[in-house]
Parts: C-alpha cells; sequence; structure tokens
C-alpha cells in the first residue's frame, strides 16, 4: 500500500487496506469514495501468470500461515477483476478454516470515475460504511495490482487532500484493530512496473513469485537478527552517492519486521505489528521525535508516470524544512505536497531496510523497491504503519539504492549490501 499521497476516502473496502496503500511508491492513494458493489471494469492489464506460482497453495499459505485466519472471523478480500483466481481461492481457504470471506472487486477505470465524476461536495462526507466495515472485519487481504500508472492525472491536489483529511479516522481504526496482509508491494507485475524495474514482465513475474514464496522461517530469522541489532542501537547515518547524508536517532523505538507471517506475538501487539506486506523482507522503525538532521535526496522517482529527479529534501529538528526537484513530475507533486495543509506531512517518517535475498533488481533500474536484502527507503509524513503515531493522510517515500547505514558507527549496510 507504499511515495503515494495516503488514506484518501478510498471505495470503503478499500479503505480496510490501507495499511498497505499508505506505503507505495507513487505519492498518491486512489480517492474513490464508497462503493458496496462490485465494479464494472474496463479491460485489465495482463495479470500475474498463475504459471509462476501454484495460486491455490499461495492462497492456503496467506490465509493460514500470513494471515493466521480462525474460525468464526470475517476476511476483507480485495483486489482487481484480473486476480480474480487468486481472490477466490483466498475466499475459499477462509471458508477452509471457518472464517467468512467478503470479497470487493474493484479496477481502475471505477477508481477514476469515483473521484472525476463525484462531486467535490462530497470530498468531506464521513465514510459511514467504511467505518462500520472497520468494526466487523478482522482481517484484510489486499491484492495491490494498480494496472494505470497515471490515473489520477489531472486530479485537483485540493480535492485529493480534502478526501485523505476524511478518510484518516478510518485509516486509522483499520490499521489499530485489523491484521492486513498486502500481496504486491510495488513488485506485483503489470507492464509500467516492468519498465521501472529495467525488466521485461515476465521476468518481473518470476521475481516477484519467487520474492513471495521463500522459506519464511529463514526470513524471521534474519528478521530477528536485524531487529535485534537496530533495537539495541542507537544513533543512525545515512549515506548514499547522490549526496543523501541523514542522522537520527532510534534509540527506544519500536522495531518491526514484515516477514511474512503475522505471529502469535504479533497479533498480541496488534496494531502495524499485525501487517505483512508480501514479497516479504523488512526491517522499519521510526525515528526519536527531533532528531532527524540533514539531506535526502531521491536520485530518480515518478508521480504519476512523470519522472521526478534530484527530489531533495532538508531535514532540520526532524522535520523537512526545505524541498526541490527537477523534471516533468516535480510541479505536481510539489502541488500534492503543498495542498495538505497539516504539519505532520514535514516529519520525517520512517527507515525501512530491506532483507529479502530473492528479490534482486538489475543495475539498471531506473526505481528502487523496499524488499531486496540490503536496500534502503525512508520516508516523511504518515508512519502510522512503521509502529509510529503519525497517521496524516500524506508521505513521500523515497527509495535509496547503494546507500550505507552505520548504527553506532558500525555498518549495517554498505553499499547496498545487507551486512548483518
Amino acid at each position: 500500500m507504499k511515495s503515494r499521497l495516503i488514506a484518501t476516502a478510498l471505495a470503503a473496502a478499500v479503505l480496510a487496506a490501507l495499511a498497505a496503500c499508505q506505503r507505495e511508491a507513487a505519492p498518491e492513494a486512489a480517492p474513490a469514495a464508497d462503493a458496496a458493489a462490485p465494479a464494472a471494469t474496463a479491460p485489465a492489464a495482463e495479470p500475474a501468470k498463475a504459471a509462476y506460482t501454484d495460486l491455490e497453495q499461495l492462497a492456503q499459505r496467506v490465509v493460514t500461515q500470513s494471515a493466521a485466519v480462525k474460525e468464526g472471523e470475517v476476511v476483507l478480500i480485495t483486489g482487481r477483476t484480473s486476480d480474480a483466481e487468486l481472490l477466490e481461492n483466498i475466499a475459499v481457504n477462509v471458508r477452509k478454516v471457518g472464517g467468512f470471506p467478503l470479497i470487493e472487486y474493484g479496477s481502475d477505470r471505477l477508481d477514476k470515475r469515483m473521484f472525476f465524476d463525484v462531486p467535490d461536495k462530497y470530498d468531506t462526507q464521513a465514510s459511514v460504511l467504511g467505518s462500520k466495515l472497520a468494526d466487523m472485519v478482522n482481517v484484510v487481504i489486499s491484492v495491490g495490482n494498480d494496472a494505470t500508472e497515471n490515473l489520477f492525472e489531472g486530479a485537483d491536489p485540493k480535492r485529493l487532500a480534502a478526501r485523505g483529511k476524511t478518510g484518516e479516522p478510518v485509516m486509522q481504526k483499520f490499521l489499530r484493530k485489523v491484521r492486513n496482509i498486502e500481496i504486491g508491494n510495488n513488485l506485483y507485475p503489470t507492464p509500467w512496473r516492468a519498465e521501472r524495474y529495467g525488466l521485461a514482465q515476465d521476468e518481473l513475474a518470476r521475481t516477484f513469485w519467487n520474492g513471495v514464496n521463500l522459506d519464511y522461517s529463514e526470513l524471521q530469522t534474519r528478521g530477528a537478527q536485524v531487529k535485534g541489532a537496530i533495537a539495541a542501537g542507537g544513533e543512525v547515518h545515512i549515506t548514499n552517492p547522490n549526496g543523501t547524508d541523514l542522522k537520527l536517532s532510534v534509540k527506544g523505538r519500536p522495531v518491526l519486521v514484515s516477514d511474512g507471517v503475522v505471529s502469535a506475538e504479533d497479533m498480541k501487539a496488534g496494531a502495524a505489528a499485525a501487517a505483512a506486506y508480501l514479497p516479504a523482507g523488512e526491517v522499519y522503525t521510526t525515528p526519536v521525535a527531533g532528531s532527524a538532521e540533514g539531506k535526502v535526496v531521491a536520485t530518480r522517482l515518478y508521480f504519476r508516470g512523470k519522472e521526478v529527479s534530484n527530489l531533495t529534501l532538508t531535514v532540520s529538528g526532524g522535520k523537512v524544512t526545505a524541498m526541490s526537484g527537477e523534471g516533468p513530475g516535480y510541479a505536481d507533486l510539489k502541488a500534492g505536497y503543498d495542498a495538505v495543509q497539516d504539519p505532520r506531512k514535514d516529519q520525517f517518517g520512517f527507515i525501512d531496510i530491506g532483507i529479502n535475498p530473492n528479490v534482486q533488481l538489475p543495475a539498471t533500474s531506473k526505481v528502487g523497491n523496499w524488499v531486496p536484502a540490503g536496500s534502503v527507503t525512508v520516508g516523511t509524513g504518515v508512519n502510522i504503519w512503521a509502529g509510529g503515531d503519525n497517521s496524516v493522510p500524506y508521505g513521500l517515500v523515497m527509495f535509496l539504492p547503494g546507500s550505507t547505514v552505520t548504527l553506532d558507527g558500525k555498518a549495517i549496510v554498505e553499499n547496498g549490501a545487507l551486512k548483518l
């Protein structure tokens, strides 16, 4: 879910998947309104081919292992109609353990119409359905397959911001009460993602499913090791040849792991701990308030399909104090940022380190990702998903491939390689 403008007034069922939506890599989330019925759909992009994985086996693993669905629980399953086989397999496996599945199908066409065709007077209308669903649902399992990269080209940033503000209470309720599993994690095989990563779509599909299907027990062991090191540390220093030079303190902050399984311990902790993003393989934490100082540079990212280069944030006292950038997408990105009239958007939010050895991106990749071992991701604004307390409906995510990270002077990532 995952960077995007977060937590707009999505379709009520899609609101349930905000744990994922709030952390995706494009700076905006789909701003649909309440939708109680399945959507009529336009032709969708080719889904990830089942040939690369056993969708029935995957559904069983997600239900029984990742989400740990129990008898009597209500499970909301969301995704595109192009992924109907996987969604329906998940629903059957939920029922096989005595749970009650509810499938919400969506489409890019519906999301777009729910914004552009719905009067702006409803941008501030609270989602009654979303709130009631949050009270009813125990688990959300979502498939993150955005087929159209520039779906909201021309959207008024003030309307997006208004919908985000309206949707925040429902987002908070879902994240604090519901276990969240997302299948996608900004790697779901679509043509535009394949182009960004410098891969053919078939190659991206293989990379994606290899990342999803690794041994979670090994990932849990590695995650626990990295988590322990960070939890015992204090000062983090991030540098990158592109000019990034940032220091922050994580002393005493909670450290979370997305290792593919929501364990009994995770469920007891609840909230952000009760989430997994597949392909899994991330360790993340939030900074001590006011401790972040320095500069972050994202060499390249995309906003609505348009390149933004050298996006640079100056951070002082834990807050963004200046922003600059270049490229055809920068003006729109900055307009969206400025439209959010909430000082929480400026707070430095999180640091995320990838630990998945099965996901490897080529050197020609135009963008980074959360999960490859040694990847480094930072962001501003919303960090409730990472164990923080900032639920502002906006976030900037900046991938920093090739970074070096030291913890109390000792390298834990060196030139993009995980050292723990």
